[in-house]
Protein backbone atom coordinates (compact mmCIF):
# COMPACT_ATOMS: atom_id res chain seq x y z
CA UNK A 1 0.00 0.00 0.00
CA UNK A 2 2.51 2.25 0.92
CA UNK A 3 4.32 2.25 -2.85
CA UNK A 4 0.62 2.76 -4.34
CA UNK A 5 0.49 5.89 -2.66
CA UNK A 6 4.27 6.90 -3.53
CA UNK A 7 2.70 6.13 -7.26
CA UNK A 8 -0.58 8.05 -6.72
CA UNK A 9 1.42 11.68 -5.45
CA UNK A 10 4.34 10.88 -8.25
CA UNK A 11 1.22 10.74 -10.69
CA UNK A 12 -0.46 13.66 -9.03
CA UNK A 13 2.62 15.86 -9.86
CA UNK A 14 3.53 14.23 -13.13
CA UNK A 15 -0.44 14.94 -14.23
CA UNK A 16 0.10 18.48 -12.86
CA UNK A 17 2.78 19.03 -14.98
CA UNK A 18 1.35 17.73 -18.07
CA UNK A 19 -2.00 19.74 -16.96
CA UNK A 20 -0.14 23.11 -17.12
CA UNK A 21 1.37 22.45 -19.94
CA UNK A 22 -1.80 20.97 -22.12
CA UNK A 23 -3.75 24.89 -20.49
CA UNK A 24 -1.42 27.03 -22.78
CA UNK A 25 -1.72 24.13 -26.20
CA UNK A 26 -5.25 24.43 -25.53
CA UNK A 27 -5.64 28.37 -25.30
CA UNK A 28 -3.79 28.41 -28.40
CA UNK A 29 -5.70 25.64 -30.12
CA UNK A 30 -9.12 26.58 -29.04
CA UNK A 31 -8.79 30.52 -29.33
CA UNK A 32 -6.28 30.97 -31.82
CA UNK A 33 -6.92 27.27 -34.24
CA UNK A 34 -3.06 26.96 -34.03
CA UNK A 35 -1.69 23.42 -33.21
CA UNK A 36 1.34 24.49 -31.67
CA UNK A 37 3.96 21.71 -32.35
CA UNK A 38 6.82 24.18 -30.85
CA UNK A 39 4.55 24.25 -27.75
CA UNK A 40 7.44 21.11 -26.55
CA UNK A 41 10.53 23.47 -27.06
CA UNK A 42 9.41 26.57 -25.60
CA UNK A 43 9.04 24.46 -22.62
CA UNK A 44 12.34 23.22 -22.94
CA UNK A 45 13.18 27.14 -23.42
CA UNK A 46 11.74 27.84 -19.72
CA UNK A 47 14.03 24.94 -18.43
CA UNK A 48 16.82 26.41 -19.51
CA UNK A 49 15.72 29.73 -19.05
CA UNK A 50 15.32 29.25 -15.68
CA UNK A 51 18.43 27.43 -15.10
CA UNK A 52 20.50 30.37 -16.39
CA UNK A 53 18.50 33.45 -14.41
CA UNK A 54 19.00 31.02 -11.15
CA UNK A 55 23.26 30.51 -11.85
CA UNK A 56 23.01 34.26 -12.52
CA UNK A 57 21.08 35.31 -9.28
CA UNK A 58 23.80 33.05 -7.36
CA UNK A 59 21.88 29.51 -7.74
CA UNK A 60 18.83 30.90 -6.30
CA UNK A 61 16.10 28.73 -7.13
CA UNK A 62 12.87 31.67 -7.00
CA UNK A 63 14.76 33.61 -9.16
CA UNK A 64 14.97 30.74 -11.45
CA UNK A 65 11.59 29.94 -11.25
CA UNK A 66 10.55 34.15 -12.00
CA UNK A 67 13.04 34.07 -14.91
CA UNK A 68 11.70 31.27 -16.45
CA UNK A 69 8.21 32.51 -15.99
CA UNK A 70 9.50 35.81 -17.46
CA UNK A 71 11.84 35.01 -20.18
CA UNK A 72 9.40 32.07 -22.03
CA UNK A 73 5.90 34.72 -21.77
CA UNK A 74 8.37 37.59 -23.36
CA UNK A 75 9.46 34.78 -26.18
CA UNK A 76 6.04 33.58 -26.59
CA UNK A 77 4.90 37.55 -27.34
CA UNK A 78 7.73 38.16 -29.17
CA UNK A 79 6.89 35.13 -31.98
CA UNK A 80 3.49 36.63 -32.17
CA UNK A 81 4.80 39.48 -33.30
CA UNK A 82 7.49 38.26 -35.70
CA UNK A 83 5.93 35.38 -36.70
CA UNK A 84 2.06 34.58 -36.14
CA UNK A 85 0.19 38.24 -36.42
CA UNK A 86 1.94 38.43 -40.14
CA UNK A 87 0.25 34.90 -40.83
CA UNK A 88 -3.05 35.91 -39.50
CA UNK A 89 -3.76 39.13 -41.54
CA UNK A 90 -2.68 36.67 -44.77
CA UNK A 91 -5.08 34.09 -43.54
CA UNK A 92 -2.85 31.61 -43.61
CA UNK A 93 -4.68 28.05 -44.04
CA UNK A 94 -4.42 25.22 -41.10
CA UNK A 95 -1.56 23.40 -42.94
CA UNK A 96 0.93 26.67 -43.13
CA UNK A 97 0.50 27.41 -39.52
CA UNK A 98 1.29 23.94 -38.73
CA UNK A 99 4.08 23.81 -41.03
CA UNK A 100 5.46 27.08 -39.50
CA UNK A 101 4.80 25.47 -35.73
CA UNK A 102 6.72 22.37 -36.92
CA UNK A 103 9.55 24.58 -38.28
CA UNK A 104 10.20 26.44 -35.04
CA UNK A 105 9.96 23.32 -33.16
CA UNK A 106 12.77 22.60 -34.90
CA UNK A 107 14.38 26.12 -35.32
CA UNK A 108 14.05 26.89 -31.45
CA UNK A 109 15.07 23.03 -30.05
CA UNK A 110 18.48 22.98 -32.88
CA UNK A 111 18.96 26.70 -31.04
CA UNK A 112 19.45 24.96 -27.24
CA UNK A 113 21.30 22.74 -28.52
CA UNK A 114 23.97 25.23 -30.14
CA UNK A 115 23.63 27.57 -27.11
CA UNK A 116 23.92 25.16 -24.56
CA UNK A 117 25.19 21.96 -25.53
CA UNK A 118 23.54 18.17 -25.51
CA UNK A 119 25.30 17.68 -22.16
CA UNK A 120 22.64 17.38 -19.31
CA UNK A 121 21.79 19.71 -16.96
CA UNK A 122 20.05 20.09 -13.32
CA UNK A 123 19.28 22.51 -10.69
CA UNK A 124 20.93 24.08 -7.80
CA UNK A 125 19.18 22.10 -5.71
CA UNK A 126 20.00 19.01 -2.95
CA UNK A 127 19.17 16.28 -4.41
CA UNK A 128 20.34 13.84 -1.34
CA UNK A 129 17.67 16.02 0.94
CA UNK A 130 14.04 13.84 1.65
CA UNK A 131 11.12 14.54 3.08
CA UNK A 132 9.08 11.75 4.49
CA UNK A 133 4.59 12.32 4.51
CA UNK A 134 4.15 9.02 6.20
CA UNK A 135 5.19 6.32 3.93
CA UNK A 136 5.73 8.84 0.97
CA UNK A 137 9.15 10.26 0.47
CA UNK A 138 9.90 13.38 -1.56
CA UNK A 139 13.15 15.00 -3.07
CA UNK A 140 13.57 18.64 -1.89
CA UNK A 141 12.82 19.18 -5.80
CA UNK A 142 9.49 17.32 -5.97
CA UNK A 143 8.42 19.24 -3.24
CA UNK A 144 8.79 22.09 -4.90
CA UNK A 145 7.24 21.47 -7.86
CA UNK A 146 4.33 20.13 -6.38
CA UNK A 147 3.67 22.83 -4.25
CA UNK A 148 4.46 25.45 -7.82
CA UNK A 149 2.19 22.55 -9.57
CA UNK A 150 -0.99 22.72 -7.11
CA UNK A 151 -1.23 26.65 -6.87
CA UNK A 152 -0.66 27.23 -10.17
CA UNK A 153 -3.76 24.87 -11.30
CA UNK A 154 -5.43 27.04 -8.71
CA UNK A 155 -4.69 30.02 -10.16
CA UNK A 156 -5.58 29.08 -13.59
CA UNK A 157 -8.83 28.23 -12.72
CA UNK A 158 -8.82 31.11 -10.58
CA UNK A 159 -8.13 33.23 -14.08
CA UNK A 160 -10.84 31.41 -15.80
CA UNK A 161 -14.08 31.69 -14.23
CA UNK A 162 -13.42 35.05 -12.43
CA UNK A 163 -11.53 37.33 -14.16
CA UNK A 164 -11.96 39.66 -16.91
CA UNK A 165 -9.30 38.05 -18.70
CA UNK A 166 -10.87 34.62 -18.72
CA UNK A 167 -13.95 35.94 -20.07
CA UNK A 168 -12.36 38.16 -23.06
CA UNK A 169 -10.54 34.69 -23.84
CA UNK A 170 -13.85 32.89 -23.56
CA UNK A 171 -15.68 35.49 -25.76
CA UNK A 172 -12.44 35.41 -28.34
CA UNK A 173 -13.02 31.74 -28.56
CA UNK A 174 -16.35 32.21 -29.66
CA UNK A 175 -16.44 34.36 -32.22
CA UNK A 176 -13.23 37.25 -32.74
CA UNK A 177 -16.02 39.22 -34.51
CA UNK A 178 -18.80 39.89 -32.04
CA UNK A 179 -16.04 39.78 -29.39
CA UNK A 180 -14.55 43.17 -31.57
CA UNK A 181 -18.35 44.30 -31.55
CA UNK A 182 -19.04 44.44 -27.72
CA UNK A 183 -15.74 46.20 -27.65
CA UNK A 184 -12.94 43.58 -26.66
CA UNK A 185 -9.34 44.26 -28.13
CA UNK A 186 -8.78 41.75 -30.12
CA UNK A 187 -5.21 42.55 -30.79
CA UNK A 188 -3.91 42.76 -27.12
CA UNK A 189 -6.11 39.71 -25.70
CA UNK A 190 -4.32 37.57 -28.17
CA UNK A 191 -1.22 39.36 -26.60
CA UNK A 192 -2.04 38.29 -23.46
CA UNK A 193 -2.87 34.67 -24.55
CA UNK A 194 0.12 34.39 -26.33
CA UNK A 195 2.05 35.95 -22.56
CA UNK A 196 0.04 32.94 -20.75
CA UNK A 197 0.94 30.23 -22.66
CA UNK A 198 4.56 30.96 -22.95
CA UNK A 199 4.41 31.48 -19.16
CA UNK A 200 2.72 28.39 -18.35
CA UNK A 201 5.36 26.80 -20.80
CA UNK A 202 8.18 28.14 -18.75
CA UNK A 203 7.27 26.70 -15.26
CA UNK A 204 6.32 23.46 -16.47
CA UNK A 205 9.47 23.65 -18.21
CA UNK A 206 11.59 23.98 -14.50
CA UNK A 207 9.01 21.97 -12.88
CA UNK A 208 9.67 19.25 -15.51
CA UNK A 209 13.78 19.88 -14.45
CA UNK A 210 13.31 19.83 -10.95
CA UNK A 211 11.28 16.71 -11.39
CA UNK A 212 13.17 14.91 -13.98
CA UNK A 213 16.66 16.30 -11.74
CA UNK A 214 18.75 16.06 -15.02
CA UNK A 215 17.46 17.23 -18.35
CA UNK A 216 18.38 18.29 -21.72
CA UNK A 217 17.29 20.06 -24.64
CA UNK A 218 15.23 16.82 -25.45
CA UNK A 219 13.25 17.41 -22.58
CA UNK A 220 9.70 19.62 -24.26
CA UNK A 221 9.61 17.05 -27.53
CA UNK A 222 9.63 14.40 -24.90
CA UNK A 223 6.95 15.93 -22.90
CA UNK A 224 5.07 17.27 -26.13
CA UNK A 225 3.11 13.99 -27.11
CA UNK A 226 1.75 13.33 -23.19
CA UNK A 227 0.56 17.02 -23.48
CA UNK A 228 -0.87 16.85 -26.53
CA UNK A 229 -3.16 13.50 -25.17
CA UNK A 230 -3.79 15.58 -22.23
CA UNK A 231 -5.42 18.12 -24.52
CA UNK A 232 -7.73 16.02 -26.81
CA UNK A 233 -8.83 13.81 -23.29
CA UNK A 234 -9.92 16.66 -21.59
CA UNK A 235 -11.71 18.45 -24.91
CA UNK A 236 -10.19 20.34 -27.37
CA UNK A 237 -10.70 24.14 -26.55
CA UNK A 238 -11.55 23.38 -22.69
CA UNK A 239 -9.00 24.86 -20.37
CA UNK A 240 -10.49 22.87 -17.61
CA UNK A 241 -10.98 19.77 -19.41
CA UNK A 242 -6.72 20.27 -20.27
CA UNK A 243 -6.11 20.46 -16.72
CA UNK A 244 -8.65 17.10 -15.90
CA UNK A 245 -6.85 15.34 -18.47
CA UNK A 246 -3.17 16.08 -17.25
CA UNK A 247 -3.91 15.01 -13.91
CA UNK A 248 -5.88 11.87 -15.22
CA UNK A 249 -3.27 10.38 -17.63
CA UNK A 250 -0.15 11.62 -14.98
CA UNK A 251 -2.05 9.37 -12.22
CA UNK A 252 -2.83 6.53 -14.95
CA UNK A 253 0.89 6.49 -15.93
CA UNK A 254 2.21 5.99 -12.71
CA UNK A 255 0.13 3.98 -10.98
CA UNK A 256 0.03 1.61 -13.98
CA UNK A 257 3.60 0.43 -12.83
CA UNK A 258 2.07 -0.77 -9.48
CA UNK A 259 3.59 -4.41 -8.72
CA UNK A 260 -0.29 -4.82 -7.37
CA UNK A 261 -1.58 -4.38 -10.69
CA UNK A 262 -0.89 -8.06 -12.44
CA UNK A 263 2.56 -7.01 -12.25
CA UNK A 264 2.28 -3.50 -13.15
CA UNK A 265 4.27 -2.34 -16.66
CA UNK A 266 7.58 -1.34 -17.05
CA UNK A 267 8.60 2.26 -16.77
CA UNK A 268 9.52 2.62 -20.37
CA UNK A 269 5.59 1.86 -21.20
CA UNK A 270 4.07 4.75 -19.07
CA UNK A 271 3.48 6.75 -22.90
CA UNK A 272 1.82 3.80 -24.14
CA UNK A 273 -0.69 3.87 -21.27
CA UNK A 274 -1.34 7.24 -21.51
CA UNK A 275 -2.58 6.78 -24.93
CA UNK A 276 -4.09 3.83 -24.24
CA UNK A 277 -5.86 5.42 -21.63
CA UNK A 278 -6.90 8.14 -24.19
CA UNK A 279 -8.34 5.75 -27.16
CA UNK A 280 -10.12 4.33 -24.14
CA UNK A 281 -12.08 7.07 -23.46
CA UNK A 282 -12.46 8.52 -26.64
CA UNK A 283 -14.31 5.31 -27.89
CA UNK A 284 -16.66 6.04 -25.22
CA UNK A 285 -16.80 9.90 -25.23
CA UNK A 286 -15.09 10.94 -28.78
CA UNK A 287 -15.31 14.81 -27.80
CA UNK A 288 -13.14 14.37 -24.52
CA UNK A 289 -14.00 14.56 -21.31
CA UNK A 290 -14.84 18.32 -21.12
CA UNK A 291 -17.09 18.05 -24.41
CA UNK A 292 -17.36 21.07 -27.06
CA UNK A 293 -14.29 22.15 -29.06
CA UNK A 294 -14.18 25.69 -26.97
CA UNK A 295 -12.52 27.81 -24.36
CA UNK A 296 -15.37 27.22 -21.38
Amino acid sequence: MSELLQLIVNGLMTGAILAIGAVGVTLVLGILRLLHVAHGDTIAFGAYAGLLVASAFGDNMVAGIVGAILATAVLAVGLDYILWRPLRRRQAGLVSLLLTSIGLALVLRHAIFWVVGANPRQYPLDLLRVFELGPVRLSLSQVIALVLASASILLVGWLFARTNIGKRMRALSDDFSLAAVVGIDVNRTILLIWALSGALAGLAGVLQGLVRNSFNPNLGFQLLLPVFAAVVLGGIGSAYGALAGGLILGLAMEVATWDGLLGGVPASYKQVVAFAVLILVLIVRPEGVFGKAELR
